[in-house]
């Protein structure tokens, strides 16, 4: 995957837990578990809004790009 998550590092680093983001942002945590594992195909603008707001990080803190064109059949 072109883009990496790192959002697991950031939570680990905020010492707070999935469970705690998801009933902060209003997600379920299977489909932070889904964001988390990178298998993610697409995030709402508005549910990284609130994910960057309730762990004090910027965008580019858990999403990184890493240099390579994704293969559309990948």
């Amino acid at each position: 995957m072109a883009i990496k998550v790192y959002l697991t590092d950031i939570l680990k680093e905020k010492n707070i837990t999935s469970k705690e983001l998801c009933k902060q942002v209003g997600i379920t945590e299977a489909n932070l578990s889904i964001l988390r594992s990178g298998k993610a195909k697409g995030i709402r603008f508005h549910t990284i809004n609130k994910i960057c707001y309730y762990l004090g990080c910027d965008v580019g803190d858990i999403l990184k790009f890493d240099g390579h064109l994704e293969d559309d059949h990948d």
